[in-house]
């Protein structure tokens, strides 16, 4: 446990994680708010998920806590469990719950199965049209809060049914609140604000000015006192709806916090584990649902704010939540004169900060395809949900790239002679002029090439006597590419064409062979090499010449095509 330590930086780790403590608490106050479990149960989240995700994770900075993209799924999970029961919030937490437990025990999962390095390869439109959605959905149901009132149900869609009501008849004093509010987090000084940060601010002003008003407030929603132990319970009619949102916010916490521990990597110029960090992120988020809290992911704005006030080593991320107990022990009873605007208010700078404006703007100078699947993902999220949004998105993208390959493995193959040919080789060629044509393959040839590839050497070969397929570049064939070579095999067959096979590796021979692909090849073409190809092509050019041809191309022949 000694070595586990690094306590040569006590000092800045110290600094560094009381600062995050300090600016998690009125986002914690928040996104509990937020996700209908309660203010407490989001101090709680950032309690037990920061401490124990620092305790086993694997970036040494990351402060972890509850997110947006975490509370919004929680929410909705809530929200619809509480519908489809037909009780409150309190009545049905075992359920709730059972789905963090089960998130958790997901992502420890993924970071044992090694899954760490994969997660990252979701491509960057994808997450930017997620994350964007999800900065619009968090506006989006704060926005009738911030006039007051509260939306009927949960979801999207009743949010925005709820705005109009709110704006036609508004609590005044709450509205003031909220402007505020939102006037102090998105124009707060930056000097004051490494001192005193600017939601930390609005949350002490706001509740001060609360309380010359008549607005509601937390009051006894807010519950003081050690949560207590949560009983997991997956109702039968409920047990898909737990797994979908356990699945959603294991794969959602993790890209979180894999993407937040990028940042910190970038910012320490030092290298996360990734596995053992998803470990980390699972324990943190288990335990937080057996006590009732809500479950968190890195945290970006907090985790660098630990960095740049001095945290370097994992003690920065426990003791942040340190800090937040001593809160929740010391002063939880005077939070309950927080109004609910004023927490409004500093979610819908969480949700703008979400949105991607930096890649929107600039978006129209990029591939136009990367636009169009950003805005889908975008479209998904705020009206489907996040994991059919990020399905579809990495679906699509996928293809994207599976097409681009495949257009370059194709374009490849349209030159008539190779680049690389020695002299013996080119002289060869030369001699054979435009009556024969080589198809150089370069590999793994991916099955969407292999859809048209037999098609595309059928374009080329029109009035050549004889083709080379130089395998040199390929190290394994699947099923398309074998079916693709057999076609081409079959149809230099038919049209009585002559076909040599070249640089064919005993892998690539066992796979056309296994699948019954080789029937039309030559015999042997598995040792051939290409200078042996060459000449066995321009010999039967050469053989099956008729005396007319002769006389007539003899001269030309020998010349270069």
């Amino acid at each position: 446990m000694k070595n586990y330590f690094d306590f040569s930086h006590i000092k800045g780790d110290l600094y560094g994680g009381i600062t995050a403590g300090v600016v998690a608490l009125p986002l914690a106050l928040a996104f509990g708010e937020a996700s209908g479990a309660g203010p407490i149960a989001g101090l709680w989240g950032a309690i037990f998920t920061g401490f124990f995700a620092a305790f086993f994770g694997g970036t040494q900075t990351q402060v972890t806590g509850p997110t947006g993209p975490m509370v919004v799924v929680f929410a909705g999970l809530a929200g619809e469990v509480s519908r489809q029961a037909g009780a409150p919030f309190p009545e049905v937490a075992g359920i709730i719950f059972a789905a963090v437990i089960l998130a958790g025990i997901f992502q420890i999962l993924l970071g044992v199965m090694r899954f760490g390095e994969y997660i990252r390869l979701v491509p960057y439109p994808v997450i930017s049209g997620f994350m964007t959605g999800i900065g619009v959905i968090i506006i989006l149901l704060q926005a009738s809060r911030l006039f007051g009132s509260e939306p009927d149900g949960g979801g999207t869609i009743a949010a925005m049914e709820a705005i109009p009501a709110a704006i036609a008849d508004p609590n005044f004093g709450a509205l003031g609140l909220g402007l505020l509010t939102l006037g102090i987090v998105f124009f707060w000084p930056k000097a004051i604000g490494k001192f005193i940060p600017g939601a930390l601010a609005a949350l002490v002003i706001g509740t001060l000015a609360g309380m010359l008003l008549e607005v509601p407030i937390i009051g006894e929603d807010l519950v003081v006192g050690f949560p207590s132990l949560v009983v997991p319970n997956i109702d039968r009619s409920a047990a898909f709806l737990v797994v979908e949102a356990a699945i959603i916010l294991a794969l959602l916490g993790a890209i979180d916090s894999l993407l937040t521990s990028l940042v910190a990597d970038n910012a320490t110029r030092t290298r996360h584990e990734s596995n053992r960090e998803l470990i980390g992120q699972g324990i943190g988020n288990s335990i937080a649902g057996l006590f009732g809290a809500i479950p968190g992911a890195g945290a970006t704005m907090r985790t660098m704010v630990n960095i740049r006030t001095g945290g370097k080593t994992r003690i920065s991320g426990m003791v942040h939540s340190i800090l937040l107990l001593a809160v929740v022990v010391a002063l939880a009873p005077l939070a309950r004169a927080i109004p609910h605007a004023v927490l409004a208010g500093i979610l819908i700078k969480v949700g703008w900060d979400i949105i991607d404006v930096a890649y929107i703007k600039r978006a129209h100078k990029g591939p136009r395809w990367d636009l169009v699947l950003m805005a889908l993902v975008l479209v998904v999220t705020v009206f489907v949900d996040l994991i059919t949004a990020v399905g579809l998105g990495v679906f699509l993208a996928a293809l994207a790239f599976v097409r681009s390959v495949a257009q370059q493995q194709l374009e490849a193959i349209n030159r008539n002679a190779p680049v690389a040919l020695n002299e013996e080789e080119q002289t060869l060629f030369e001699r054979a002029g435009s009556r024969l044509q080589m198809f150089e393959f370069s590999g793994p040839l991916s099955f969407g090439a292999a859809a048209d590839l037999s098609h595309r050497v059928r374009e080329n070969v029109h009035g050549r006597e004889a083709v080379i397929l130089d395998f040199g570049g390929i190290d394994s064939v699947d099923v398309s590419a074998a079916r693709a070579v057999e076609a081409i095999s079959e149809d230099a067959h038919d049209e009585e064409r002559l076909l040599f096979v070249c640089n064919v590796t005993e892998t690539v021979h066992q796979q056309l062979a296994g699948l019954n692909a080789d029937r039309f090849l030559p015999e042997g073409y598995q040792s051939m090499s290409r200078l042996g190809a060459i000449r066995k092509a321009v010999a039967g050019i050469e053989a099956s010449e008729t005396p007319a041809d002769t006389s007539d191309e003899t001269d030309t022949s020998l010349k270069p095509a």
